[in-house]
């Protein structure tokens, strides 16, 4: 993710707050950086994406990188701070995510716990995914090679997704088939 100021950068970290919280009071948001690992995480990744494009803050660029090493090993989130992530991002649990960092994803998106959103090497789907805006991904769910991921879509517990899922489809299983067209009413909140 490149950022062009400093501010776009913070703006980025409110949207995050405000999809945990439903406001954007400072005395809430150092609550929540506190209390919430995922979001401590989310602070950094962004902070990392500003330093990472500016030449005078490589002393910060690596400082931040050593953030994100040790938020990575306590909380089992491994998701590169270059990685293209849109604004709302929300992890709703830690333990074992892992995204990569030629994944794109939209705004508003959910991520939960046992989360893998991998790359192919081979094959016709070799690649990362892109997920679109306002996308809830279920514990347990796997999103392999390059599929692309529609608006307002559901992915259950568990689900295998290796194939492209349309917009406002709800899917699960392995492989995943499409349930409903129910889109994500009531699992993504806050919207931003």
């Amino acid at each position: 993710m490149f950022y062009f100021s400093f501010s776009e950068c913070i703006s980025s970290i409110h949207s995050s707050a405000y999809r945990y919280l439903g406001n954007t009071n400072l005395l809430s948001i150092l609550k929540l950086y506190i209390v919430t690992i995922g979001f401590r995480y989310i602070v950094w990744m962004r902070l990392c994406s500003y330093f990472m494009s500016r030449k005078h803050f490589f002393l910060l660029y690596y400082l931040s990188i050593l953030r994100i090493k040790h938020l990575q090993y306590r909380s089992g989130i491994q998701i590169s701070w270059k990685t293209q992530i849109g604004p709302g991002f929300y992890i709703g649990h830690f333990g074992e995510i892992v995204v990569s960092p030629n994944a794109i994803l939209g705004k508003n998106v959910n991520i939960s716990q046992g989360v893998c959103i991998g790359a192919a090497n081979r094959g016709r789907r070799k690649g990362a995914a892109i997920i679109g805006d306002c996308v809830y991904i279920a514990p347990g769910a796997k999103i392999v090679g390059a599929v692309t991921v529609g608006t307002d879509v559901c992915i259950g517990a568990n689900a295998v997704v290796t194939s492209d899922v349309p917009d406002h489809a709800c899917v699960g299983g392995v492989p995943a088939k499409i349930l409903s067209y129910e889109g994500t009413v009531s699992y993504v909140e806050n919207k931003i």
